[in-house]
């Protein structure tokens, strides 16, 4: 009984206490509910809705290297949440940035420089050299066949999947390249482009013109699936590097 008549009392001293502190009891009623107003507000303007689950880009260690590890910082400053899988969450991919502009100026700088197939060679880095000064010095114009490989089958390709005559296929491998035109426009280029913005002969001059007509009329009238083998079975033919083993080989 002692129990019970203690919470009595207590109960009874708190309820005296409230009745005689008004303004306080009644800010401990309403501050509550005041918040919990605000609540169904917001609640209320803002209705829910539904997040898609979030890819966030790996950040690659400085062991994976200095420019993965430097892209991933930059590029990945504000977390971005991504809708799909990442291309670095695929197994034995380092970073996202595989495809970036400097990503492939570093792996075509490789490319040139270990052309020779001996990367720890001063005197390959010697020879590209002796190869730059003489193309340098060379202002005769490339020829599309310059860039093709020796065993090119560009031409099979075209007489017989475009019925093209012996000639004009001379012609066009025969084509001067307008190389500067082809570096500063021709990566992601496609053989469907040549119809909608840049015409042929800003990439290739063919001595003939009814050839070169011939050639442009071809492209345009063409079958987007029989576009895409003739670039494909073009970019397999081609070797850009070849000039300049030529020119340092002789």
């Amino acid at each position: 009984m002692a129990v019970f008549t203690q919470l009595g009392l207590l109960l009874w001293k708190n309820f005296t206490y409230r009745r005689r502190q008004t303004i306080q009891l009644l800010i401990e009623i309403i501050w509550p509910l005041f918040i919990f107003f605000i609540l169904i507000s917001v609640r209320m303007h803002y209705p829910p809705y539904e997040q898609h689950e979030c890819h966030f880009p790996n950040k690659a260690m400085p062991s994976a290297g200095t420019l993965p590890w430097v892209q991933g910082i930059i590029c990945n400053a504000n977390n971005p949440c991504f809708r799909n899988p990442t291309p670095g969450e695929s197994p034995g991919v380092v970073g996202n940035f595989n495809d970036s502009i400097i990503s492939r100026l570093f792996i075509d700088a490789k490319k040139i420089l270990l052309y020779s197939q001996n990367d720890k060679s001063y005197e390959g880095y010697k020879g590209l050299l002796r190869a730059l000064k003489k193309l340098q010095k060379n202002t005769a114009r490339f020829k599309l066949k310059d860039f093709l490989k020796d065993n090119e089958t560009l031409s099979h390709f075209l007489h017989h999947n475009a019925s093209l005559p012996r000639h004009a296929l001379k012609q066009i491998v025969e084509a001067d390249v307008n190389l500067e035109k082809v570096l500063t426009k021709g990566f992601g280029f496609h053989l469907r482009d040549l119809c909608n913005t840049t015409p042929l002969e800003e990439f290739v001059h063919i001595a003939d013109r009814n050839v070169s007509r011939l050639t442009q009329e071809m492209i345009c009238k063409s079958s987007s699936d029989w576009l895409n083998k003739a670039q494909s079975h073009f970019l397999s033919n081609l070797d850009f590097l070849k000039p300049i083993r030529v020119a340092d080989d002789t």
